[in-house]
């Protein structure tokens, strides 16, 4: 029988086909021998449903490499703080639990200052998780490896700022204080694969009922940044696994939001003014293949960085992107992307007007592709924003710093003339 050695807040879709999926790869190819325990950490969720059917599940990797279909028992059972709360703090008491990890949404890192110690449970993720390190803390026992999935900058980081505000929002000791900071490991992670969990509109014949079948694409990578000792613990690097240990998360979080992120940006408003419907249309189409493919090529000359990890990278999105089994609609990527540009394709912009003293051609065009479909397309953004980018002139939208952080007017002439040409 396996130890349990993880601790797994959240039982969605995400963790079973990233983390236990890598699990039960590990206990496959390796002596790790552990198992995951799940908590369920809102009221409502899918734990009943899980041990209905004795936490088994299969998973589907898919994609132009085929498809693998790979049962997954790795975990052993849920717990379900706010039927039973006693059961969730008993988990401090099993001196193998080593790691937990954790997808609460980008929401679930945060502090909730009207919970008390006393609840049972306290209403948000970190408070919960002091209320489990305290009882843990007791009883004199070592603390864990964090491995938060969240998808907020400094994952672990933020985690741990919770954590310790909780300590002061509830008076606990300085003893306590010492050993969060001194016996536990805050990891900061990037996660990213396109999880696409049940295939409710497809008839898959597993010649068996599966109520929890979760779907994905192959590519994985998981980045952890401030534990060079994990795969001693966790033999992750065994088993062929895409998973990464760093000292340097930024440069691999630059990476996936400058190309794959960017990539997307870069290409939808285009996409959608040309009536594309979804992005594997997009590679299935002459002209944005083409736009796409530039994009994708001035991003990479624009970054300081390895440039064959990048063109690798690169090369992969364009794979993901075309993948038949995920049809990743236009239109709910198109979601506020003003700010999306801001943040994924201006910096590629910049940089590369640094680097080489001229614009990038693919990426001028896609920003005149933006203003364009907030004009005459269907964006869909805040009201202001979406106010502004329908009735100020071009100059202006490029010299509005409340829009960029900065004023574009430097960018005038050539978003004119694109705009104009378009």
């Amino acid at each position: 029988m396996r130890k349990e050695k993880v601790i797994q807040f959240g039982e969605g879709g995400f963790l079973r086909g990233f983390v236990d999926w890598m699990l039960q790869i590990a206990n496959e190819k390796t002596d790790f021998d552990g198992s995951v325990v799940v908590v369920q950490p809102i009221e409502n969720g899918l734990c009943d449903v899980l041990t209905q059917q004795g936490c088994t599940y299969t998973h589907l990797c898919r994609g132009a490499e085929g498809i693998d279909q790979r049962k997954i028992d790795v975990i052993s059972r849920c717990v379900k703080p706010y039927d039973d709360f006693e059961s969730y703090l008993s988990l401090a008491e099993n001196k193998d639990f080593r790691f937990i990890v954790s997808n609460t949404t980008e929401a679930g890192i945060c502090v909730n200052e009207n919970d008390k110690i006393t609840d049972t449970p306290a209403s948000s993720f970190p408070g919960k998780l002091t209320q489990l390190l305290l009882k843990r803390y007791e009883l004199n026992l070592g603390g864990f490896v964090f491995l938060p999935c969240e998808l907020i900058e400094n994952n672990g980081k933020e985690l741990k700022k919770c954590i310790l505000k909780y300590c002061d929002l509830w008076g606990l000791d300085d003893g306590f204080k010492a050993w969060v900071e001194n016996e536990n490991i805050f990891t900061s992670t990037l996660v990213d694969r396109i999880n696409t969990g049940y295939p409710r509109d497809e008839k898959i014949d597993l010649g068996y009922e599966d109520k929890m079948l979760n779907t994905s694409e192959y590519f994985h990578l998981w980045v952890i940044e401030g534990y060079n000792d994990l795969f001693s613990e966790l033999p992750l690097d065994k088993c062929n696994l895409n998973v990464v240990l760093t000292d340097k998360l930024s440069d691999y979080r630059t990476i996936k939001v400058r190309i794959l992120n960017g990539a997307h940006t870069s290409m939808i408003p285009y996409a959608l003014l040309q009536g594309v419907e979804a992005v594997g249309d997009c590679l299935k189409d002459k002209i944005m293949s083409a736009h796409l493919k530039s994009c994708l090529g001035e991003i990479v000359d624009s970054l300081d960085m390895d440039r064959e990890e990048a063109l690798n990278y690169a090369s992969s999105v364009m794979q993901r992107f075309s993948n038949p089994y995920i049809r990743h609609m236009c239109q709910s990527i198109a979601l506020n992307s003003v700010s999306k540009f801001k943040v994924r394709v201006l910096p590629s912009i910049l940089q590369y007007k640094e680097k080489y003293g001229k614009y990038p051609q693919a990426l001028m065009l896609a920003f005149a592709k933006l203003i364009e479909f907030y004009k005459k397309g269907t964006p869909n953004d805040g009201e202001e924003i979406m106010k502004k980018m329908k009735e100020l002139s071009v100059a202006q939208i490029l010299s509005d710093a409340s829009l960029w952080g900065q004023d574009l007017s430097s960018l005038t002439p050539y978003v004119e003339e694109l705009y104009a040409n378009s």
